[in-house]
């Protein structure tokens, strides 16, 4: 070092140093992660690309481009504070790009007075998907009624691109005001889509998903996607059993009946292959105990349809609040996701 070295002063380009090492040492411990903790679905590739400076991309899905593949599956309305929660939801979908599902519309099949908690294509905009909903025992009594016409005029008012028709005959079963299926709902199904060939039908389970040979049935229908609604989120049976806590002793083991999404993700593209041709809807909606962009990255990119991937109740959580605790919220997974997408390869 020359003598006069020790008069050189450096310019600090890196202010927080101090404080970020000190951090480094007091976290070090805590911050080990054993082999057992590993996340094995994924391989890590930190070589082979910078940082994303594009978050969003582009998801031609239901016949409109999505920025992200990320679906607001259906949660509620018909309440004060369901305006809130889809307001907000609706906000956020056209903010990051995403698609929304309603919760049950039943009470606009006899008015409009709940109109205001499910009539945000507005605030979604044109370009985004955004579905009507109903369940199979209100499309069955309007049919025993002949007024399917209901059902067209309840997605023209709403200006929806379709409609989602939910499975649940175990939540009817065990609701206090259940209705009672006398068809099943695959005839219903099948009536609809005879009856209103024009409007596209997604169709969803409410949180146990569906077994290989109900999804059989729906691969080889012109529908324009299955919801899993797998069980691992919100579900429906449980729920109303907590409503009405005599049934629990009976009918618990009810609502511990059902498959995950993952396990759903091996029906589908086992059926993909045996059925070949025959498979008419090639959309999915991979929703049920995703709870994470790690989740929904892996669960897409594992199954062999065109796919995105769904969330309830975790959009629940945030959309109750104010709408920038829900933006803070949604903006961490979508840079999560493109975080996932250039760094890791799914085993």
């Amino acid at each position: 070092m020359a003598k006069d070295d020790k008069n050189i002063s450096f310019k600090d380009n890196d202010p927080n140093a101090a404080n970020r090492k000190r951090d480094h040492i007091e976290l070090a411990f805590k911050s080990h992660v054993t082999s057992g903790q590993l996340d094995s679905r994924f391989y890590y590739e930190p070589m082979l690309a910078a940082h994303p400076n594009k978050v969003a991309g582009e998801y031609e899905f239901l016949g409109k481009k999505m920025r992200v593949p990320i679906w607001v599956s259906s949660m509620t309305g018909g309440t004060e504070k369901a305006y809130t929660i889809n307001y907000n939801l609706a906000r956020a979908c056209k903010e990051f790009g995403m698609g929304m599902g309603l919760g049950s519309c039943r009470s606009l099949l006899s008015g409009d007075v709940r109109l205001k908690d499910f009539d945000f294509r507005k605030t979604i905009g044109d370009d985004l998907p955004f579905y009507a909903n109903l369940g199979v025992a209100q499309v069955e009594e309007l049919f025993q009624e002949n007024a399917v016409h209901k059902i067209k005029r309840l997605v023209e008012k709403l200006d929806a691109d379709g409609l989602i028709l939910h499975i649940n005959p175990f939540q009817e079963w065990l609701q206090p005001e259940g209705d009672r299926f006398r068809i099943s709902p695959l005839d219903t199904l099948e009536k609809l889509i005879e009856a209103a060939p024009e409007i596209p039908v997604i169709v969803k389970e409410v949180g146990q998903g569906f077994g290989p040979e109900s999804l059989r049935a729906l691969l080889q229908l012109p529908i324009e996607a299955i919801e899993f609604g797998a069980a691992g989120g919100t579900n429906f049976a449980m729920l109303e059993m907590l409503r009405d806590e005599d049934k629990v002793e009976i009918y618990e083991g009810l609502a511990k009946v059902g498959h995950s999404a993952e396990e759903m993700v091996g029906f589908v593209n086992e059926l993909v292959a045996e059925l070949g041709d025959k498979v008419r809807c090639k959309q999915t909606i991979i929703s049920g105990g995703v709870k994470s962009f790690l989740d929904g990255y892996y669960l897409i990119n594992k199954i062999k349809t065109d796919a995105i991937y769904g969330q309830a109740s975790t959009f629940l959580k945030y959309a109750q609040e104010d709408y920038e605790t829900l933006r803070s919220f949604v903006g961490t997974q979508v840079n999560g996701l493109a975080l996932a997408n250039t760094y890791l390869k799914v085993r």
